[in-house]
């Protein structure tokens, strides 16, 4: 399996902080925001990365080359614009795609979880898979509902959770679209309606670096001896 880390956002909510500095190159822990999932991919024996990039890239750029990356093979996707997620992947695509269309891992750079990338190596879905979560405070309302079957709905009423960045997908579901900037939410409306999105829920430890105030109180949960 292949793995895809999207960094290539703009970072705004985390201004001042991103004025001069890439949020996956924040820091956390005494550690680049990048540099956890590097070393939980290397460490479940995901070794060939892809990391797009778009706002002060050449950092991104700098980074890779001095840092080890724990022995991953970084390939950077370089946006002149940010082409938001699925635009991204389309761009990225030629590195993640495969003959027998064999699913990767997709990773927002700007989470932060303990979450264990090792159960999706073995994970095939028709379309892609989702890690859910339990609604944090700043999504009270939720993103989806999850069937018994294990299949997705959009929010429907019924118990909803949120889409936690992290998923699992078939490159075939990419091959057909034109470049350009494209979210990938139309994606999962998509496989939803063709009954092909799966997910499972995630309790564990997750944080979404969105703000200056969260990656501060992520920094003192880890300095206190949080996992990492």
């Amino acid at each position: 399996m292949k793995a895809m880390i999207l960094a290539a956002g703009l970072g705004t909510r985390m201004r001042p902080l991103t004025d001069r500095c890439p949020k996956p190159l924040l820091r956390a822990g005494g550690r680049a925001l990048i540099d956890f999932h590097l070393a939980k991919l290397a460490g479940v024996g995901i070794s060939d990365v892809v990391v797009n990039c778009s706002w002060l890239a050449d950092q991104l750029q700098d980074y890779f080359r001095s840092a080890n990356c724990h022995g991953v093979d970084v390939q950077l996707s370089r946006e002149a614009q940010p082409l938001e997620t699925a635009g991204g992947i389309v761009q990225a695509l030629p590195f993640l795609d495969s003959d027998d269309d064999t699913p990767f891992l997709l990773i927002n750079g700007d989470v932060w979880t303990d979450f264990d990338f090792s159960q999706l190596l073995d994970c095939h879905p028709a379309a892609a898979h989702l890690i859910l979560i339990e609604n944090p405070p700043h999504n009270p309302a939720g993103d989806f509902s999850l069937a018994p079957d294990g299949l997705v709905s959009e929010n429907s009423g019924e118990k909803c959770y949120t889409f936690s960045g992290i998923s699992v997908w078939r490159p075939s579901m990419f091959r057909n679209l034109t470049p350009g900037k494209r979210a990938l939410k139309p994606l999962m409306r998509a496989a939803i309606a063709q009954g092909s999105l799966s997910a499972e829920v995630f309790s564990g430890h997750w944080w979404d670096i969105g703000t200056p105030q969260r990656l501060a109180d992520l920094d003192e949960f880890l300095s206190n001896g949080g996992a990492g």
